[in-house]
């Protein structure tokens, strides 16, 4: 991606670095005038006006040398921003093609820090590297030809001389530099994982007084961090002293070896000052070498990490020969049918569903239920192909197999509630609107009422237009639990999924929503998973998972004469209400 954005901006580059290169022609005259000048008034043959002159011509070069800089940076670096720009578009479009199992295997603070620290260093080795190699080529070529063909050419060699053991050191440290930054990207990811987690979860920690024992975790985090920080501050501390000290011998030696020359009138003292000018344009250029190892490295460490995340394909896509504009209906009947369906998340674990076959026809509701663990979410998760079913023919909607349904297509077409209630840190009325399709705030009104959410949204100062906090932190359980089931059904879809969507929920406002479910979802299938038999008795049938496996299937009445483990929910249920009620 490096190499096609340098192709497609090259003249961005090239048009900023031509810019660098008259900067840098502007400055290298300046020593020449300099040391013109002072040779005048050594020999006090400089008159009052050829001095104001020579003042002037400075004054317009530094004036000149201000635009060109000012221009030129806005090419390169304002590319190198454009470059962070669109591959952090890229990884952002990514992030969104990935599977549930990449989620399930990435932190999230590893994921951050690749959109922030590793970005940075990115942007620095595309604008401010490629700027300091610019200038860096140049001026060096530029220098030791002024200096060796216009001034003193063994008085050149001589400064010289420690800049090869300049350039191997710079070399040497650059490897180093780079382990250690990796190192430390690597570290930062870790913090920014555990500061996310700690941060969402702040209401478990202080609910179980555990403040102390995650002062104490994150202190192990933000120690290894500083070690790995210092790590790297050793290495440049040395690095940075180590190049000054070197090119301090240069001075020292056209010092003692240039005063000489001047002093035996081989160079003039105006030579030899404009000697030592360039002899500092030298050196800067060459010191950069350090800076320039420093952000490449950088940018590398941080250019493979991305490219790492970049590598990884999605599990769940759409086949090149299905075409969305291409497939019909566009629009699900909504029958749903599993045949003899055995799903496993990883190799050689248990399966998580074993031998899974049943039909939801048009228009009915199926309720699933069963213990913790039993599989059903993992059976609504397959019916989003949010996971892949392991073969083909185990799975159809609409007596379609689900791997030839664009993706986009079926996900349309399913209205999901899910356990955790995830809502934006938006208004409420964006919230329930986010769908592909515009919703008119009637519609909005209209699912608000049937989720039984419209009346204490009323009474909110701002109404629909209020703002939740992240994660819809200022709701309740249960008005997150119903303002994402109107957000479900806000999409019209012809299947709706509930999972567990209304345990947050009384059973008199329970039964409001789902009579006005009954109306909203006629003609559509519904399955919904729930623990609480009050809210699937009336579905028109229901089954139980063990283990992953369908161990008991029917109507309320039927299941309840089997005596199996629906009956015994039921039975423990009614108790507990019992218990509730005295």
């Amino acid at each position: 991606m490096v190499v096609k954005f340098l192709k497609d901006n090259k003249w961005k580059y090239i048009t900023g670095i031509l810019l660098l290169f008259i900067i840098n022609i502007l400055q290298l005259i300046v020593p020449r005038i300099t040391g013109g000048v002072i040779d005048e008034i050594k020999e006090r043959t400089i008159a009052q006006d050829a001095l104001t002159r020579y003042a002037l011509i400075i004054f317009v070069i530094a004036v000149v040398v201000f635009i060109l800089n000012y221009l030129s940076r806005v090419q390169i670096i304002g590319s190198s921003n454009l470059y962070e720009f669109l591959l952090r578009n890229r990884i952002f479009n990514h992030l969104l093609d990935m599977s549930m199992e990449f989620y399930n295997k990435r932190a999230v603070g590893d994921i951050m820090a690749l959109s922030t620290h590793d970005m940075h260093s990115i942007r620095m080795a595309m604008g401010r590297g490629i700027m300091l190699i610019a200038d860096t080529v140049f001026l060096l070529i530029a220098c030791i030809y002024i200096m060796s063909q216009k001034i003193h050419p063994r008085l050149t060699v001589i400064a010289f001389i420690p800049m090869p053991f300049m350039i191997y050191i710079m070399l040497r440290f650059g490897r180093l530099i780079h382990r250690r930054f990796r190192r430390v990207q690597e570290s930062f990811a870790d913090m920014t994982r555990k500061t996310q987690e700690n941060i969402s979860g702040m209401r478990v920690i202080k609910a179980f007084v555990q403040e102390d024992y995650e002062v104490e975790n994150f202190k192990v985090l933000n120690r290894e961090d500083y070690n790995k920080n210092m790590d790297l501050v050793k290495v440049r501390g040395i690095f940075f002293p180590l190049i000054g000290f070197i090119s301090s011998l240069s001075y020292l030696a056209v010092l003692v070896y240039g005063g000489n020359l001047v002093v035996d009138g081989s160079i003039t003292l105006g030579d030899f000052v404009a000697f030592n000018s360039y002899l500092g344009m030298m050196i800067r250029p060459i010191a950069f070498i350090g800076r320039i190892v420093n952000f490449i490295q950088r940018g590398k460490a941080s250019m493979g990490r991305i490219n790492e995340l970049l590598s990884v394909k999605p599990d769940v896509y759409d086949d090149l020969a299905i075409s969305k504009e291409a497939f019909e209906p566009k629009r699900f009947k909504g029958k749903i049918e599993f045949k003899d369906l055995t799903f496993t998340y990883e190799r050689g674990q248990s399966p998580v569903l074993e031998d899974i076959s049943f039909t939801v026809d048009p228009g009915e509701t199926l309720a699933v239920v069963g213990r913790v663990g039993s599989g059903k979410s993992t059976l609504v998760n397959l019916i989003l192909r949010l996971y892949n079913p392991q073969n083909r023919g185990e799975l159809f909607i609409d007596d379609i197999d689900i791997m030839d349904i664009p993706l986009e297509i079926l996900r349309d077409n399913i209205g999901y509630v899910s356990q955790d209630n995830f809502l934006f840190s938006t208004t409420i009325r964006d919230n329930i609107a986010f769908t592909p399709i515009d919703i008119s705030d009637e519609k909005i009104e209209e699912v608000a009422k049937i989720s039984q959410l419209y009346n204490e949204i009323m009474e909110l100062p701002e109404e629909f237009d209020t703002i939740l906090g992240e994660r819809g932190v200022n709701l309740s359980g249960g008005q997150k639990q119903r303002t994402s089931i109107a957000r479900a059904l806000a999409k019209e879809p012809s299947i709706l999924i509930l999972d567990d969507s209304l345990s947050a929920v009384d059973t008199n406002t329970e039964e409001r929503i789902l009579e006005g479910l009954n109306r909203f979802m006629k003609n559509r299938t519904s399955i919904i998973i729930a623990h609480r038999i009050s809210t699937i008795k009336d579905a028109d049938r229901i089954i139980v998972l063990d283990d992953g496996k369908i161990v008991e299937r029917g109507t309320h009445e039927e299941l309840i004469e089997n005596e199996g483990i629906y009956s015994e929910m039921y039975e423990r249920q009614l108790l507990e209400e019992q218990i509730e009620e005295e």
